[in-house]
């Protein structure tokens, strides 16, 4: 069975809580949190502060995607506000493997993230320490884009790479994932997926339910 974490970026922030409530209904697994320093990607979202208030409206896990430089200087702030797995760029770092380390220090679960021109060889010697690779289909830093079709072989080969190794490594995917291409993404040897517009653009509730029930 795979697992749903559904991106608030897409989300109305005026209604935040209770359109959180609306995924919880729907049957999300995690609920995804793409922050945003206006560095790494160019564009802005919200911070830890954000975060520690969500904290006291569900108790599903918080997927936390740092798209962040340097992001060792927040992983304690993102710790304290709630976060339960923290992914980071192998680019935003010079210390990758700290990095991760500092994640897992913390008792959370760490992943790291792929943009669609980063290649599997950037994770080689952290695999063995992390809990997950989010590979990005669209690349980051807006909502709303159409995936890459070309990120479909990555998702291939990454997962021939886990199984054959014996890892037990979820992969997640994110960007442009629609109802009309998750199964098909899933096949490709996907474990999470990522969706924003594909349920915040309509009846919540029914769209997440739509996807649980792929």
């Amino acid at each position: 069975m795979y697992l749903l974490s559904p991106s608030i970026l897409s989300a109305d922030f005026s209604k935040l809580g209770e359109e959180i409530l609306q995924l919880e209904e729907g049957g999300a697994d995690y609920i995804h949190l793409d922050i945003m320093d206006g560095h790494y990607v160019p564009n802005i979202s919200f911070g830890p502060a954000i975060i520690k208030q969500l904290r006291n409206i569900t108790k599903l896990p918080f997927d936390v995607h740092l798209m962040i430089d340097r992001p060792e200087r927040y992983i304690k702030d993102f710790v304290d506000a709630g976060a339960d797995i923290i992914t980071v760029h192998p680019e935003s770092t010079i210390h990758l493997h700290r990095v991760v380390q500092m994640i897992k220090g913390h008792g959370l679960k760490a992943g790291v993230t792929l943009n669609p021109a980063t290649p599997l060889e950037a994770i080689d010697y952290v695999l063995e320490d992390i809990d997950m690779v989010l590979i990005m289909t669209v690349n980051p830093g807006f909502g709303g884009q159409s995936f890459i079709e070309s990120m479909k072989e990555k998702i291939r080969k990454l997962r021939n790479i886990i199984d054959s190794r014996g890892l037990d490594i979820k992969i997640e995917v994110d960007g442009g994932v629609k109802l009309d291409n998750a199964r098909e993404i899933l096949d490709c040897g996907a474990d999470i997926i990522v969706v924003g517009s594909g349920i915040f653009d309509g009846d919540i509730v029914e769209r997440t339910k739509a996807f649980k029930n792929l």
